[in-house]
């Protein structure tokens, strides 16, 4: 018994160390904006902090772990060395009540990552999104120079233009551009850079769990006034 529990403290700690300088290295490096840094802190540094983790969560329970009983009160009948059977050991409270808080603390955040997935109800979600220049107003010749960004919480994410992202509205050149949402939020935004101008922001109102629209949103301008009078509407579709 003692070596299955030394063997899942072990486990334990390797997880939380694995999962904590995971989260740290995310922390440190700030938003990220297409989850390479996510991806990278997990499977590229979080295995260290598992190794550790491994041997510090054994050498704790082999330190910490176990306490023996008291010893027999003076006058009892097992008073005797010859006659007293040897101590029993058992798990320490404090320790077995840290490794609740841990085990507490893990499942918590690995059940509140899931349901912030969107894959939880409708599956892939790709957000449509649409801008409209002004009459008169030309698009930039190269697709580099189009650069599209979403937002999600605390998270960024480049939007991907098709082949025809060049595109018109009757006598107004327009843009296509789609991206996936990867979080319940409630806090969503798009960006537009454009050569030669400064960068507009929208704000994207959808619930932190949406359903797909039927259709696109109305036009509309960007939040911080613009000569530019460039305009925005979007449409979100899942796989079910």
């Amino acid at each position: 018994m003692r070596i299955i529990l030394g063997l899942l403290s072990g486990l334990l700690g390797a997880l939380a160390g694995w999962a904590g300088l995971a989260a740290l290295v995310v922390m440190l490096a700030g938003p990220d904006r297409d989850g390479g840094i996510a991806m990278g802190a997990f499977f590229d540094i979080g295995p260290i902090g598992g190794v550790v983790g491994l041997i510090a969560g054994v050498w704790l329970f082999v330190r910490f772990g176990l306490v023996r009983n008291a010893a027999p009160e003076p006058g009892d009948a097992a008073e005797s060395p010859e006659t007293a059977p040897p101590r029993a050991s058992r798990l320490s409270f404090p320790f077995a009540i840290t490794v609740l808080l841990i085990v507490a603390a893990l499942g918590y955040w690995g059940w509140y990552e899931f349901i912030r997935s969107p894959n939880l109800s409708h599956g892939f979600m790709t957000l449509a999104i649409e801008f409209r220049l002004p009459p008169g107003m030309t698009l930039p010749d190269k697709e580099q120079d189009v650069h599209i960004e979403v937002e999600e919480a605390t998270g960024y994410a480049n939007a991907m233009l098709p082949p025809n992202w060049r595109a018109h509205d009757g006598d107004r050149k327009a843009i296509i551009s789609s991206a996936s949402l990867m979080y319940k939020t409630r806090h969503r935004a798009v960006s537009l850079t454009l050569p030669d101008m400064p960068t507009q922001h929208w704000s994207i109102d959808l619930p932190s769990d949406p359903d797909p629209t039927p259709g696109f949103s109305p036009w509309r301008t960007a939040s911080e006034p613009s000569p530019a009078k460039i305009e925005m509407h979007f449409r979100l579709s899942a796989d079910r």
